[in-house]
């Protein structure tokens, strides 16, 4: 009994120190996305008010991650119907080296800007906790919605507010 005691003992002081880690830095204002200038596969350097008036789809992944592959590649796939809609996209790689992304990225013909969030910073100012995330701005430079996955049945509705 005195074993089950002191390993329930140790197991809440591990837990504990497991989520004293500082908190995110909360924005002031929610809906509002941060600012942010990253470079494009090419070296161009994109801007959030590169989309201003319109809205715009943040989805941030890495080369590592499975899902964010199948992901990936619904997205070129609704590519045309999403521009079709007025619809920006940015595949926003969160934390790897800009030749690790080149490389993966010449297997898909992607038809929308991949950027490269080289050191977590913009992923960390939009509260990012996983990936693959969608971030939908809308045309009022309002976040109207973040997910791990993406809403096909209500996705125009979120964007055309």
């Amino acid at each position: 009994m005195r074993k089950v005691i002191i390993s329930g003992i140790l197991f809440l002081a591990m837990q504990s120190s497991l989520f004293s880690a500082e908190p995110l830095k909360k924005r002031e204002d929610p809906a509002a996305p941060p600012e942010f200038t990253l470079s494009g596969l090419g070296g161009e350097k994109i801007s959030l008010s590169d989309f201003k008036g319109k809205p715009l789809i943040l989805f941030f992944w890495t080369t590592w991650c499975p899902y964010c592959r199948k992901e990936l590649k619904q997205l070129n796939d609704m590519e045309a119907e999403l521009s079709g809609n007025g619809v920006g996209i940015a595949a926003v790689n969160v934390d790897e080296p800009a030749d690790k992304v080149k490389n993966f990225i010449k297997n898909y013909n992607l038809d929308f800007s991949v950027l490269l969030d080289t050191d977590g910073e913009v992923a960390q100012s939009f509260g990012i906790m996983g990936v693959p995330t969608y971030i939908f701005i809308d045309k009022e430079n309002r976040i109207v919605f973040t997910n791990h996955f993406f809403p096909r049945e209500e996705y125009k509705k979120l964007i055309a507010k």
